[in-house]
């Protein structure tokens, strides 16, 4: 064969060989495309008003925020408090399925899962920052698993709203009588700690706590802090704001999740809604802190008379406290071990905040 034959056999082996690859690479793309791309549309029940700042806008960045980095394969409708189901119901419509997702606090679940209240808030306990670290380095994340599974549902951290404020009061408390006869809507342990001290307490949602308060059912009402009590207009209700938020130094938010619609999802979208709540659990925090300095502010202009609470009533509420604390951990083996474990965290980190927060706070 000459060089011009040669030549030309080459290029024609070469040419076939490209053909041959053009048909693989059409018939794999293709194939890729025949596959459909899995989407899922959930549902969100939430215990809030609609839009409601801070706490209702926070469930609706979160399924803004899992939209965008899914690219749309995971959109979520969120339905605020009594659009799908009531504000207390939220937990057993996640148990069920009825939703995917529920939005709300732990503690409003104590009736049927005791343990719960330990994962909001507990009087006199940990700090935001505290909690946070029990909860994702202190073992506290599977203690909240473990409480809520036999419900089919798997509890996620979605924000916190920092320290907050210890209510507003139609009555001004001098002593540890006032408290006495007094209704006062305050759910969790703190209003055990309040029911031992004399008072009648009561577990309202949100957006019934300003009637309530207006109307006399009520005389008093812990609700969040001023960014949230501004909004809600509790100002216009009562003249006493009371101060520090002995029952809650800090408010879990949780993400509830429907533990067989979790395990639907593919690995990169469990991942997606894991590293969405975590990024709306400080956008939350950072929007408390910014909201409720001037909340404080608008509210001290419209004649809220801020107020401290006795030290008579603090050493009391405490010593109340401990006891009520105990006793819900001696229900169960489970709660005993919660109640420990928070213990031993508080101990452990208490120590370097003494020497690193409390003093900086202490000289500013």
């Amino acid at each position: 064969m000459n060089r011009r034959n040669l030549f030309t056999a080459a290029v024609t082996l070469l040419a076939v060989i490209g053909l041959a690859g053009c048909k693989d690479e059409k018939a794999g793309s293709e194939q890729a495309a025949a596959v459909p791309v899995q989407s899922f549309q959930w549902k969100m029940v939430t215990a809030w008003p609609k839009n409601y700042p801070g706490l209702g806008t926070a469930a609706e960045r979160l399924a803004e925020r899992v939209a965008t980095m899914s690219a749309g394969r995971l959109t979520i409708k969120v339905y605020a408090g009594g659009e799908l189901v009531p504000p207390l119901e939220v937990f057993d419509a996640v148990s069920r399925g009825t939703a995917e997702l529920g939005h709300g606090a732990a503690y409003y679940w104590k009736g049927k899962v005791p343990a719960a209240q330990f994962f909001t808030a507990v009087p006199f306990g940990l700090s935001t920052s505290e909690m946070n670290a029990w909860l994702s380095k202190g073992g506290g994340q599977a203690l909240w698993d473990e409480a809520y599974a036999p419900f089919g549902v798997k509890p996620v951290v979605v924000g916190n709203t920092g320290m907050q404020m210890g209510g507003w009061y139609n009555k001004e408390i001098n002593a540890l009588d006032d408290l006495k006869g007094l209704k006062i809507r305050m759910p969790g342990l703190g209003g055990e700690v309040l029911s031992k001290l004399g008072a009648t307490t009561v577990n309202l949602p949100g957006g019934e706590v300003f009637t309530a308060l207006q109307t006399g059912a009520i005389d008093a009402t812990d609700w969040v802090s001023p960014y949230n009590d501004l909004a809600f207009g509790l100002h216009k209700a009562a003249k006493f704001y009371y101060y520090p938020g002995w029952q809650e130094p800090q408010a879990v938010l949780e993400l509830l999740i429907n533990q067989k619609a979790l395990d639907s999802l593919p690995a990169d979208l469990q991942a997606i809604l894991t590293e969405a709540a975590r990024a709306a659990s400080q956008d939350m925090l950072d929007d408390y802190v910014y909201h409720n300095a001037l909340a404080l502010d608008e509210l001290k202009q419209q004649g809220a008379l801020l107020k401290r609470f006795p030290d008579e009533v603090l050493d009391a509420m405490q010593r109340e406290s401990a006891v009520v604390l105990g006793e819900l951990a001696a229900q169960s083996e489970l709660n005993g071990r919660i109640w420990a474990s928070m213990q031993a965290f508080q101990a452990q980190v208490s120590q370097m905040h003494k020497l690193s927060e409390q003093e900086l706070y202490d000289w500013r």
